[in-house]
């Protein structure tokens, strides 16, 4: 779901670094990649924060110039990958052959907001999405290719966002929130007309998001979703709107995504867990509706998959406790065809070429920001086509990520990554505790562009946890924090810092804590329960209540959280939301904050952010950053820069110096 408390292939963190190196790719490509100044832009309003050296900013300049370009898709008519940019303009490069330099395209639409761009398989369309100052009530928009021109197809009211485009091309269907604010419903567009907009399913509150058409587009397939982990498969008739459940019934929450019609339109490929902890691929006999799975290791959750044009191969991808590995599934046989060796890192975005003989996808990890490759099928050969640009920057020497694990007060075993300085940092190091959002996302082992500055410069180890309610671990997992057990998330952490106390190289004197969203909450939450324990802690975009949270964000969005939060209307939960807030508990709170807030965040409103420094400002140092021109986390290169550099000088001064 697009936006929500994540989309389920794009987190909230993945996005906005797309759109940060998309904006060094603007600058680099034009000869404007300056130093911005010390101060903050003129939307910025900062309490607290001291003046940027601009020494500062021309010591993380060179982390800043390092980027790759995600893959768009490839070319309708020949071999040619093609790139997408994101960012003030969004545009398509190409690349000609493997390992050839990018050239721009004829696609370049000057629009800042743009979530992402949905190509019409004919290639004479394609479908965007766009906010404005980050406040996610998106508008759906019709770009014509050849005629460089954009026609808005949404009423421009309503929240219109994940478009997906009938076979023949003359149709979208999308997801739309209605004026009432409750649910999500599923929208039509006949004829790509404006005029001929209609509502196919309404929904009860929840959020229904479509995935495929039929091979003869009078069918679609659609998730509906009650929370980010919880969902049902469904059939509908593209014209009357007539549903179907392909999904069996069942009394334990279980989850369906990314359903995608066979070449005949007979069955339906689907990710699941149902009738398992882990998430399989499956495929559904629609005449029947048996289940049946493709081979996969029982262990690790099947990410994402796409099935060959022909029909006859699919490619998809296992999370391995946060890396990736590609396979490649004959239907025909029933078989698993070998895979090359491929770099260890995260692999994402399959595409196939229009012949099935070549699955492009894009590749991160800890040393590259993101590289593109292919592998043809028919031959194994492996072929680079964009390579990450560094600017001479040698990131190879950059850190690993460690794969490490700790016991909790449970005696469950939680894991996530640790990323070292380099060796010439002797002694016992500080460390910051990284938390992620959700909280049904992973972190897994990515690049960290500017905050390699905290690793190589200032000899920060960084440690980023999969605490209780991650997803990528399984289902029981990622439900052991849901309601009135969310404190032992929490529990988590602590158990971490005795982790950090027991080893040598760390120094368990000098840790910070941070996250954004949900892992706001979290390192908050830590905040008022470790305080004796932790130096200070970052907030960005951080929930301080979720009592107030589920109260004042938008109504769509409500029900979706519910399942995971509780429901705020019953007492015992309202109780256990009040008790539990950071902000009632701020008088806990021992050790300096640094928050940052975007004014226009529809899902973890400025009240929470303001209620939290009038609550802790006249007792402990507090450092509060609120961008006037953001949502939902800071977007634009400037407000991203002064983010960097405050956020240095917060852990200079409060977790390095050594006179505290």
């Amino acid at each position: 779901m697009q936006a929500v408390g994540r989309d389920f292939k794009q987190s909230r963190q993945s996005k906005i670094l797309a759109l940060a190196v998309s904006l060094l790719f603007l600058a680099n490509t034009s000869g404007l990649a300056q130093v911005q100044g010390t101060a903050p832009a003129k939307n910025v309003e900062a309490v607290g924060v001291p003046p940027i050296p601009a020494s500062l900013a021309r010591e993380v300049e060179p982390y800043k110039g390092i980027y790759g370009l995600p893959l768009a898709g490839w070319n309708p008519a020949k071999r040619e990958v093609w790139l997408k940019g994101l960012s003030s303009v969004t545009w398509v490069s190409r690349v000609l052959a493997p390992g050839t330099k990018p050239i721009p395209s004829s696609i370049y639409i000057q629009a800042g907001g743009i979530y992402d761009i949905y190509f019409q398989s004919q290639g004479k369309y394609l479908a965007y999405t766009r906010d404005t100052a980050g406040n996610e009530v998106f508008d759906l928009y019709l770009y014509d290719i050849n005629a460089g021109k954009s026609t808005l197809l949404s009423d421009g009211k309503l929240r219109s966002t994940e478009p997906v485009w009938s076979k023949a091309g003359d149709k979208i269907v999308y997801s739309s929130t209605p004026a009432s604010g409750i649910g999500v419903n599923l929208r039509v567009l006949d004829g790509l007309d404006p005029k001929a907009d209609r509502l196919l399913l309404q929904s009860s509150g929840t959020y229904l998001k479509a995935y495929d058409w039929s091979p003869d587009d009078k069918q679609i397939v659609y998730c509906d979703f009650s929370s980010n982990t919880t969902a049902t498969l469904w059939l509908a008739d593209a014209a009357s709107g007539n549903k179907t459940l392909l999904s069996p019934k069942s009394d334990q929450a279980e989850f369906y995504d990314n359903p995608q019609f066979s070449k005949d339109g007979k069955g339906i490929y689907v990710v699941t867990d149902h009738d398992a902890d882990m998430r399989r691929l499956a495929y559904i006999e629609l005449s029947t509706r048996k289940i049946s799975y493709v081979p996969s290791n029982p262990k690790w959750d099947v990410d994402e998959f796409q099935l060959a044009p022909n029909g006859r191969t699919l490619a998809f991808v296992t999370n391995e406790d946060g890396i990736s590995r590609l396979h490649l599934f004959d239907v025909v046989t029933a078989k698993e065809g070998l895979v090359p060796q491929l770099p260890i890192g995260i692999i994402s975005d399959l595409k196939w070429n229009k012949d099935s003989t070549d699955l492009a996808f894009n590749f991160k990890s800890p040393q590259t920001p993101n590289d593109v490759y292919s592998i043809n099928i028919e031959t194994g050969k492996v072929e680079l086509w964009a390579k990450s640009v560094t600017n001479g920057t040698d990131t190879s020497q950059f850190s690993q990520a460690e794969l490490i694990h700790w016991p909790t007060f449970d005696k469950r075993t939680i894991s996530g990554f640790l990323y070292r300085p380099p060796a010439k940092f002797t002694g016992k190091r500080p460390v910051i505790i990284d938390v992620h959002g959700g909280p049904d996302e992973q972190f897994r082992p990515r690049y960290n562009y500017e905050e390699n500055y905290f690793l190589n410069v200032l000899g920060i180890a960084k440690i980023y946890p999969n605490v209780r309610g991650s997803t990528g671990y399984g289902k029981t997992f990622a439900h052991l924090d849901d309601g009135l057990r969310r404190v032992d998330a929490v529990k988590d952490i602590g158990a971490l810092l005795d982790w950090i106390k027991a080893q040598p190289y760390l120094d368990s004197d000098r840790v910070m804590i941070e996250g954004g969203s949900y892992g706001g909450y979290l390192a908050l939450s830590a905040a008022y329960t470790y305080s004796d324990r932790v130096r200070g802690t970052i907030s960005d975009s951080g929930i301080t209540s979720l009592l107030s949270d589920a109260e004042h964000t938008d109504a769509w969005r409500r029900d979706i959280e519910r399942l995971e939060f509780g429901d705020e209307r019953d007492p015992k939960i309202r109780q256990f939301m009040e008790n539990t807030a950071p902000v009632v508990n701020a008088k806990k709170i021992g050790k300096p904050l640094l928050i940052f807030q975007g004014a226009n965040d529809p899902r973890v409103p400025v009240s929470e952010a303001a209620s939290l420094v009038a609550a802790t400002k006249d007792r402990i140092p507090v450092w509060y950053v609120l961008a006037k021109d953001e949502g939902h986390g800071f977007t634009q290169q400037q407000n991203r820069d002064y983010k960097t550099y405050a956020t240095i000088l917060f852990v200079k001064e409060f977790l390095l110096r050594t006179d505290r």
